[in-house]
């Protein structure tokens, strides 16, 4: 078995595979760039095992290097190519990675940072020379590996801590599609277009991985997403889905992008990489007539686990996902959650606790709390630790901001909630928030306002304005920073 074989086993050789700016690469050309990919790659010395980094903007090349360093029996790990040295070095490091191939600007900033062990595959000084090797490559047959030797890493988006290096084996390409073609009803007819970048798990499964294994055309886009970016887009290449987030879907809605994409022949609209707040779903209809699917799942899963298609937010596996819950705890509160489909991840890379905290058997368990409801939906709560217990009640730090941030509209630009143990050794909240530009006084109105209205047991103790929130390369909320940052406020105010 070898995944990136698998991947491009479906589609028909004159249909387009990727579409990236004006290139646009078929089944057949694909195919083929891989297997002189992995030629080149072998040339260089790869062996059966080492790991490649893939460190650029996303593009038909970043694929055609990353799926041939699978075929030629590598390990390919995607990584944000907008990280400074800082940032990349540690990440270097801890994979132990043997190549390292990117783009000539990339190349610079990799090569003056000075780390032999790592070879850098690019063009220009310092470097090994991809383009020549490329060239001079004869295609090879893809390396067989057993169903549970590794493919691919993928680093979690550390919101909490440290990123993990999650490492998936080369059966969970087989059914990446289970959620798309189940849900979506994905066919090779179809162009999908993800906002967020190939180095991300939720692009990388959901949508190339996808998108491959249906035979279907998958668009890239080498620059970063903005909401102008993507009505751009979406005029050029015309998807039929479209994967975001619900950052990036708020501020298609605020700037009436949201609007004028809506008539362009997209299918679904799908949400994931964090909670979609109802204020955003319920904007999205009014303003497109579509609702919005939101789905969840982790670095860990690759996929899409669980799906809402209504507007309840309520969620259900998706096709192929087992669930299951501690029998033991009390079925009225919220708890974690278990997860098994064939796109689980093996386990960490040296994290003897976190995996043996979250891996049993097949099985997943991310940090994350939900609520079942009586006819089996669920509920997502937050992470473990966001469940907080105030005044006797359960309270969700993601209920608390959900709440608020419908209350302020669009005055408000950021917030999040966290617990905080108070001068009395209690547990209570602490609000963190970020005005719309130019709304500061309306946003402080209205989020005073909706404070009022919440339950006494759900009402921050301290509200703090700032300037911006700490998000991850991926976008999402650093919420492992967001206490650090109270205690800081708190001091200044002393």
């Amino acid at each position: 078995m070898n995944a990136a074989e698998i991947l491009l086993s479906v589609g028909v050789d004159p249909a387009i595979a990727i579409e990236c700016g004006d290139r646009r690469v078929s089944y057949a050309e694909l195919r083929e760039r891989v297997r002189r990919a992995a030629g080149a790659w072998q040339a260089l010395g790869l062996k059966t095992g080492d790991r490649v980094i893939v460190f650029a903007p996303d593009s038909d090349d970043w694929v055609e290097a990353y799926l041939g360093a699978i075929w030629a029996g590598g390990v390919a790990i995607g990584v944000n190519s907008r990280l400074s040295m800082g940032e990349a070095a540690p990440i270097l490091k801890e994979c132990e990675a043997r190549f390292v191939w990117c783009e000539a600007e990339e190349a610079r900033t990799l090569v003056a940072g000075g780390d032999a062990a790592v070879k850098i595959v690019a063009s220009g000084p310092g470097t090994l020379n991809w383009g020549a090797h490329l060239a001079s490559a004869d295609g090879i047959d893809p390396v067989e590996r057993d169903s549970e030797d590794p493919a691919l890493w993928i680093g979690t988006s550390g919101t909490t801590g440290t990123p993990k290096g999650v490492i998936h084996v080369q059966r969970v390409v087989v059914n990446a599609q289970s959620f798309a073609c189940g849900i979506l009803g994905l066919t090779a007819a179809d162009r999908l277009y993800a906002t967020s970048k190939l180095f991300f798990a939720y692009a990388l499964g959901n949508s190339l991985f996808a998108g491959l294994r249906a035979g279907a055309t998958v668009i890239l886009d080498r620059e970063w997403p903005t909401a102008e970016r993507v009505e751009q887009m979406v005029e050029k290449h015309r998807p039929t889905l479209l994967f975001s987030v619900p950052t990036l879907y708020n501020k298609m809605l605020q700037t009436g992008v949201a609007a004028r994409i809506a008539d362009r022949g997209i299918r679904h609209f799908v949400s994931a990489g964090e909670a979609l707040p109802g204020s955003i779903r319920q904007g999205w209809r009014e303003q497109t007539g579509c609702g919005l699917i939101s789905g969840y799942g982790t670095s860990e899963t690759l996929c899409l686990m669980l799906y809402s298609d209504d507007d309840s937010g309520l969620m259900k596996p998706t096709p192929l996902t087992d669930v299951r819950f501690n029998p033991n705890m009390d079925a009225d509160l919220p708890q974690r959650i278990w997860v098994r489909h064939t796109t689980v991840a093996q386990g960490y890379w040296k994290r003897p606790d976190a995996q043996a905290d979250g891996f049993n058997e097949g099985w997943f368990s991310p940090g994350d709390m939900f609520l079942r409801h009586p006819d089996g939906r669920l509920e997502y709560a937050g992470r473990n630790d966001d469940m907080l217990k105030i005044a006797g009640q359960w309270v969700s730090t993601l209920w608390v901001e959900q709440s608020l941030a419908s209350q302020c509209g669009e005055a408000l630009h950021q917030i999040a909630s966290v617990g905080v143990e108070s001068g009395d050794g209690l547990t209570a909240l602490a609000v963190l928030a970020v005005a719309a530009p130019g709304r500061t006084a309306e946003a402080r109105q209205r989020l005073e306002g909706a404070i009022e209205a919440l339950p006494g047991h759900r009402r921050p103790r301290w509200v703090h304005w700032l300037d911006a929130l700490p998000l991850t390369p991926t976008g999402k909320l650093q919420r492992g920073r967001l206490r650090a940052l109270h205690e800081r406020q708190v001091e200044a105010m002393a």
